[in-house]
């Protein structure tokens, strides 16, 4: 074992590696980590009581409030759940190198939806970053819970009533687009089709709902430059969600997947059964999968053609 000199009067300490005996007797290091740990868990303990606390003064003095407050914890989690999820389904697009639209049917749609919300949720999100500022948001909720928030805050009641809304706002605009469509057909070439579709439009008028088989006749229609509607993406986007349902297959959708597919589409699935969204679908599907591209405005225009009249809707 090598000796160095230490000190100023040279006292002689061994260098390198010294015996194990000496080794075993030198006292172990404290664990780095130790204080951290323990400071960020009193500061957990500490949020965590200041929440409670907080919580219990709303369910006591503001009732209201605190209902609003559990659905904003409750769609922040869902909101937090949806983002980690999109990051999944995006690491897997970058690592075997696909598209969106070879997507599965629910990441797609997963995809479709979060686009969506995020863009409305950024506002509320900068707000409630900043300590207790969620009380801000609670503030919003009650007022106005429909022009800033998005569906992960609104409860139960908020989102039937408020789809309620947005359908019945939608559907206002049903006749005037019959109208329109018959109004373009004037300047369509091909006469024998052109009464066809005109009859169509005046039986959906009077309350008859379509055949898919009486759509897909006039189809050619609508790829011509009178219908054609080349910059549709809400149609186009729609069009790639179709075909990836039909490769997942409508008996593997659950309620909710039904009855959302159908709101999307134009249908209010609202007084309808499982069933009979279901049976809506398979004439949607019908349809849309077998139009082309170029034919993809004949697709926007079954939003209306094929939920004016269907059996079972509520009509208003």
């Amino acid at each position: 074992m090598a000796l160095r000199r230490v000190g100023r009067f040279g006292a002689l300490r061994p260098c390198g590696p010294g015996p194990p005996v000496l080794a075993a007797l030198r006292p172990p290091p404290p664990p780095p980590l130790s204080v951290p740990i323990m400071a960020v868990s009193r500061w957990a303990l500490g949020a965590r009581w200041l929440r409670s606390r907080y919580e219990r003064f709303l369910q006591r003095r503001l009732p209201r409030i605190y209902v609003l407050h559990c659905a904003f914890t409750a769609g922040l989690e869902a909101l937090l759940a949806d983002a980690r999820e999109v990051q999944r389904i995006r690491q897997t697009m970058a690592k075997e190198g696909l598209s969106s639209t070879q997507l599965s049917y629910r990441d797609m749609e997963r995809l479709r939806q979060f686009r969506r919300d995020v863009l409305q949720a950024v506002p509320v999100a900068l707000i409630a970053i900043p300590p207790f500022a969620n009380f801000l948001v609670l503030l919003l909720m009650y007022f106005f819970p429909r022009q800033l928030l998005i569906r992960h805050f609104w409860t139960r009641r908020q989102q039937e009533e408020f789809s309620e809304e947005n359908h019945s706002a939608r559907r206002a605009a049903y006749p005037a687009v019959l109208r329109c469509l018959g109004s373009a057909l004037q300047a369509l070439p091909e006469q024998r089709l052109q009464l066809r579709l005109r009859e169509l439009c005046l039986e959906v008028q009077r309350g008859r709902h379509p055949r898919v088989a009486e759509l897909c006749a006039v189809r050619s229609l609508f790829s011509g430059p009178s219908l054609r509607l080349a910059e549709l993406q809400a149609a186009h986007l729609i069009r790639h969600l179709d075909q990836a349902m039909f490769r997942l297959g409508l008996a593997q959708l659950s309620e909710e997947e039904l009855r959302a597919a159908c709101y999307l589409r134009g249908l209010n699935p609202r007084r309808l059964s499982a069933a009979q969204c279901r049976a809506w679908l398979e004439q949607w599907l019908g349809l849309s999968c077998v139009l082309q591209a170029s034919e993809v405005s004949l697709l926007a225009n079954s939003m209306v053609l094929l939920s004016l009249n269907y059996p079972g809707v509520e009509q208003r």
